[in-house]
This record gives structure tokens, C-alpha cells and sequence, in this order.
């Protein structure tokens, strides 16, 4: 089951595979404002893992250009594996 780590915080968090990772992200304290992709305040930092995440959606790159260590949390769903995030 894939698994994703606030290391801000240490805690962790199970998720089903392919879910987005906006709600957990949000409970965890990630500030949301449209969930569109289009405002940025949910960017996280990938500190690990991050080949275990869906691909760059249009609204990442638009915003946030060709990058790997950015992401919106909006956008992300995590796909396996271990995953670390910075917020």
C-alpha cells in the first residue's frame, strides 16, 4: 500500500493506490485555495519518491514549468511505493 510521509511532521499516511493525495495533504495542514491547479498554494517539495507520483498534469507545468522536486498537491495522486513530501 502506498504510503506518504510528511516531513515536517513525521507522521505518515496509507493511501490506495492512484489516490490523490489532496485530502490527506489538506488534513495534514497543506493550504488549498481553488484545487484547480492554478492558484499554487498547495506546492510541496518531493524529498523522496517522487517517481512514485502521477505525471506532471498541464496545470503543474503551466505553473510550476519542467521541474521534479515542486509539485501541486492538487494534481498529485500517488501511484506506489514510499513517498516524502515538504510543505
Amino acid at each position: 500500500m502506498p504510503k506518504l510521509i510528511f516531513e515536517n511532521t513525521g507522521e505518515e499516511k496509507e493511501l490506495d493506490e492512484d489516490s490523490s493525495i489532496q485530502e490527506i495533504c489538506e488534513e495534514a495542514g497543506v493550504p488549498f485555495a481553488c484545487t484547480e491547479g492554478v492558484c499554487g498554494t498547495c506546492v510541496i517539495e518531493i524529498v523522496e519518491g517522487h517517481e512514485y507520483l502521477s505525471e506532471f498534469t498541464q496545470e503543474e507545468k503551466d505553473f510550476l514549468g519542467e521541474q521534479d522536486r515542486e509539485r501541486l498537491a492538487c494534481q498529485c495522486k500517488i501511484r506506489g511505493g514510499c513517498v516524502k513530501i515538504k510543505y
